[in-house]
């Protein structure tokens, strides 16, 4: 037996796929806090982890072992939580490894690039791969900072291959979710790459390049004893990952740069207002933004 429990040689030929055995790779927030769910839930949890200590202390409660090679051909699911390129690298290398009828998803911002690839790597193999974002976070990164209530009542979005039939999405999007409730997601969305990026580089990319831009300022430096809710909730994803967002940006900088210039169009109209001194439009702008957050909120037909 090898030291993870599975026996040694094992490969996809001579292997089954265990039910409930789940492989993570990477321990950072989202894979720790994946990690710590699914052991919590009594699923057996098996973790790649690029820094070994930081796996070593995750498998004295939490893992119940490495996901190695011999690991790997008995896991009915598979999650990547490494940064796109190094999560596509990963399966490129490993694909022949994967056990027939397993799935394999990512847990990536973004979706074009990391779907087009791993659906390439997947093709004409016995497993299948699903695109997967869960809409969860904080500020913070890396395994310390996980919990095993992480996405307790959060989205997931997923995006199986369009090269699907309409019978083999529903059966796998069922067996993908029954996977993933234990883990506590309260909804579940269906969508393709491209929407999702455009989505996203709305909903979190901006916001994390509008909040690091904001402080900037110097008065940001100033701000003890003059700030509160806002100047703390505006300033919250300031502090992030400068590598990985980098790469996720650059990924979906198309949808990034259009929503960028959007918003530096809607701040000079403010801007303009201002200088010209001009009340009746500046109480129309701020109206309008207010109007629109209101609606914003207001349940999705769908929802109600």
């Amino acid at each position: 037996m090898s030291a993870a429990g599975a026996p040694a040689g094992r490969t996809p030929e001579t292997a089954t796929c265990i039910p409930g055995r789940i492989g993570v790779v990477g321990l950072g927030l989202i894979g720790g806090s994946f990690a710590r769910a699914w052991h919590e839930a009594g699923f057996e949890v098996f973790a790649w982890n690029r820094t070994r200590d930081i796996l070593d202390l995750a498998r004295i409660d939490v893992v119940d072992g490495e996901l190695t090679d011999d690991v790997l051909p008995t896991c009915e699911l598979v999650v990547l939580t490494t940064y796109p390129e190094h999560s596509v690298q990963w399966l490129r290398d490993r694909a022949h490894l994967v056990s027939p009828g397993a799935l394999v998803i990512d847990a990536c911002g973004v979706k074009r690039t990391v779907c087009d690839q791993c659906w390439e790597i997947a093709a004409g193999r016995p497993w299948t791969f699903v695109g997967a974002h869960p809409m969860a976070g904080t500020q913070h990164s890396g395994y310390a900072r996980s919990r095993a209530d992480m996405f307790q009542g959060a989205p997931m979005v997923l995006c199986p291959s369009p090269d699907l039939k309409d019978l083999d999405r529903l059966e796998l999007l069922s067996r993908l979710v029954g996977l993933l409730r234990p883990v506590g997601f309260g909804r579940f969305s269906v969508t393709t790459p491209e929407e999702h990026d455009r989505l996203i580089a709305h909903t979190s990319q901006l916001a994390h390049v509008v909040s690091n831009a904001y402080v900037k300022s110097p008065a940001a430096q100033e701000h003890r004893g003059y700030s509160a809710g806002s100047w703390r909730d505006l300033t919250r994803v300031a502090d992030l990952n400068a590598p990985m967002w980098t790469e996720l940006f650059l990924e979906n900088r198309d949808n990034l740069v259009a929503e960028l210039e959007l918003v530096i169009g809607h701040l000079s109209e403010y801007r303009d207002a201002l200088q010209d001194a001009d009340a009746e439009r500046l109480e129309r702008l701020l109206q309008e933004g207010t109007d629109l957050k209101r609606r914003a909120d207001l349940p999705h037909p769908k929802e109600a």
